[in-house]
Order: structure tokens, then sequence, then C-alpha cells
């Protein structure tokens, strides 16, 4: 385990995007090898193919699409459980005047672009579970960009952007508990809330070492996998009991277990598991009738969610919030920026593809669909929020 030094967010805001690049090339990588027709079948046939037993009767055989999606991500979420507490506990979110904006923002930015998904949609019944598909935000692309802007870009906007992301991944967390559960088994649930409970109490009993937490996170996962809520969340629950030793101001703790954890992770999720998610699900096959079909109410509901809900939903809050004196606009940031910030938050890569999954598990042709709608959405809001800010919005000293 990598001893703490500064904290992971610090370490990533001082300019580490490599972790974007590389989910950029995985998922352009994937997007090449889906469209080669010598290839295109060897891409489905490798992601599909089967490497696992039977874990549940619901999933049939693991696959590695599955072991990736339903396994590696539960470490994708472990991570961001150990983050949201991070910074609640010992952060730039631990007192309420810190939380105040980000949490306004986050909540019009998931707000906003539901409903323009479902203005967009009309209403369409086969089309309502998308709703949440706009509403996150993949913070390593985010972060990425703004890295790659240098000083175009204050550390406050930084930071507020990180602030935003982490409370829009707890509503993504909240979103995919709720409404993407089917067929409850409340034996298994049961069984997974007695997990949780005995992690709890080793967390008030002074347990440190990290053994036993991570055993612990394995059971909660097998039996949220079977209990029908999707096996991921188990990840940010057991973050939540990882005991934690605050350091207000100051850099990590050395015997602090979650700092420790988090460190551990960190280079794994970013540089592994978040990759592997971004091949694995980001290889749209385009034809004619994908080209075809990406002005269908979707796709065109997903990307203007994504484009004009999230500037919308997140610029126009702060811009109230400020303007009522209910909080203060990001330090050393202009107006300009902070839109141009609100731009990037329109960038729901990761996110929105793990939730467009989860949204029309039985209907492949809407998945695609709704890739389709996610990399338009994407690709302009990073295009047209770097533009924004490198080169029209006035730097502030």
């Amino acid at each position: 385990m990598m001893k703490p030094g500064p904290s992971v967010l610090r370490e990533f805001l001082a300019g580490q995007a490599g972790s974007a690049v590389l989910l950029m090339i995985a998922a352009s990588l994937a997007m090449l090898l889906a469209n080669l027709p010598a290839a295109g079948h060897f891409y489905h046939d490798l992601i599909h193919a089967e490497l696992g037993p039977v874990l549940t009767p619901k999933l049939g055989p693991m696959t590695v699409h599955l072991w990736i999606n339903d396994g590696l991500m539960a470490i994708f979420f472990l991570l961001v459980g150990l983050e949201i507490k991070r910074e609640f506990l010992d952060g730039g979110l631990s007192t309420w005047e810190r939380r105040r904006l980000p949490i306004i923002a986050a909540i019009a930015g998931m707000v906003v672009p539901a409903l323009v998904y479902l203005t967009v949609t009309g209403g369409q019944a086969e089309l309502a579970d998308g709703w949440a598909i706009p509403a996150a935000t993949d913070i390593a692309f985010a972060i990425g960009v703004l890295a790659l802007l240098g000083d175009r870009a204050p550390a406050s906007l930084k930071l507020f952007l990180t602030a935003v992301a982490i409370v829009d991944d707890m509503g993504a967390v909240a979103i995919i508990a709720l409404v993407y559960t089917q067929g409850l088994d409340l034996a298994a649930l049961a069984g997974a809330a007695a997990v949780l409970a005995v992690m709890l109490g080793m967390n008030r009993a002074g347990v440190k070492a990290l053994i036993p937490y991570l055993i612990g996170f394995a059971l909660l996962w097998y039996l949220m996998l079977l209990s029908g809520v999707h096996a991921t969340v188990a990840g940010v629950l057991a973050a939540m009991t990882i005991p934690i030793r605050c350091t207000p101001g100051a850099p990590d703790a050395v015997d602090s277990p979650l700092h420790r954890l988090e460190h551990g992770v960190h280079p794994w999720s970013a540089y592994l598991i978040v990759p592997l998610f971004g091949f694995a699900n980001a290889g749209l096959t385009l034809n004619a009738q994908v080209f075809g079909a990406l002005l269908a109410p979707l796709p065109l509901g997903v990307a203007l969610g994504l484009f004009l809900g999230k500037q919308i939903g997140i610029f126009g809050s702060v811009w109230i919030a400020t303007r009522l004196g209910i909080a203060e606009r990001p330090t050393a940031a202009n107006w300009t920026q902070v839109y141009g910030m609100a731009m990037l938050c329109g960038i729901g890569f990761t996110m929105s593809l793990f939730i467009g999954a989860l949204a029309f598990p039985g209907s492949a042709l809407l998945v695609e669909e709704a890739k389709g709608g996610i990399l338009m959405g994407s690709l302009a809001s990073a295009l047209a929020g770097y533009v924004l800010l490198r080169w029209i919005a006035p730097t502030t000293r």
C-alpha cells in the first residue's frame, strides 16, 4: 500500500490528467475496433466472452462485460465513496458554507438535464427510464480538460468543479440504487445489511486494519449482486465504513485507513478500471442506420440534456444563488470562466454510459442510441468548454 502523502485529489488537481487521456485512448480504440470490418466481430465477441460461473440466474454466465461493469466498477465506486466521505469530513465540503453552492449547483445540474431529456423525448414511455443518463458528470474528463488549460482556469474553479462532481456522484449512486433496482431478493438484502452492520461495528470498535474491511466489501458485493440492487452500490456503502483520521489543512495522515486505501485504489481505478470500462462500453458501431438515428428523440434528448441542461442548470443556479446572497462565486473566477466550467460538467462519459446500460437492459438498440447521444453531448461540452476557457474567457489575477 502506498504511503499517504498529499491527498489524491490535490495530486490530481496539480495536473495529473493522465487517466482522462488513457480513457480517451481506450474509448477511441473501442470505436475503431467496433467499426473495422475485420475486427468488429472480434471486439463484440471479446467483451461478451464467458469468463466465469453463474453467480446469479438474473445475469447468467459472467462475461468480460459483466465482470467489468458489475465487478471492477464496484472498486471504482469504492473510490467514489472514499472521496465523498473524505471531502465531507476532511476536505472541501467539510463545512456547510463550503457545501452550499456545490450542492445547489449539483442538484440543478441533475434536474435540468433530466427535464430537457424528458421534454425532447416527448414523454415516450419506452424512453422514460433514460431520464438520468444526462444527469451525470465525468469527473476525470472534466478535470482533465481543466488541467490542460493550465493557469487559464484558476484553482478555485477546479476545486468547485470537483466538489460539484462529487455531489453529482452521490446523486448518481442514489439513482442507481433506488431507480434501477429490479426484483429484490429480501434474504440477500438482509444478508448485505448484516455485513454492513458488522463493518460499521468494526469501525466503532476502532479496527484500523484494512483486510477485514476488504473481506467485508467482497461479501457485501456478492450479496448485493444477489439482492437485485446493482452490485456497484456495495462500493459506496463499504467506503462509508472505512475509518478516517481527519487532518484539516494538513497532508493526509499516515495512520488513516481511509487515506491509505484511497491512495492504494486510485491508481488501479484511474489507469486500469476506468479505461477498461471505456473500452468495453464505448464501442458504438457507426453505420448509416446509426447516423440516421442520431437525431431520434433518445440520442438527441441525451445530447441536449448534457450540453444544454448541464450548463443552464449549473450556471443558472450559481448565478441565482450569488445574486440572492446565498453563496459567493468561486474566488478569482469571473462569470465567463464559471460558464465554461458549467459547460465542462456536460461531459458525462463514464457515469452516463453506466446509467445508459442500466436504463435499457432489454434493448441493445436503445443502449446504442444512448451511447450516440452521450458521445455527441460529451464531445460538444468538452470542445465548447475548452474553447471558451482557452480563447474567450478573460483571465483573472
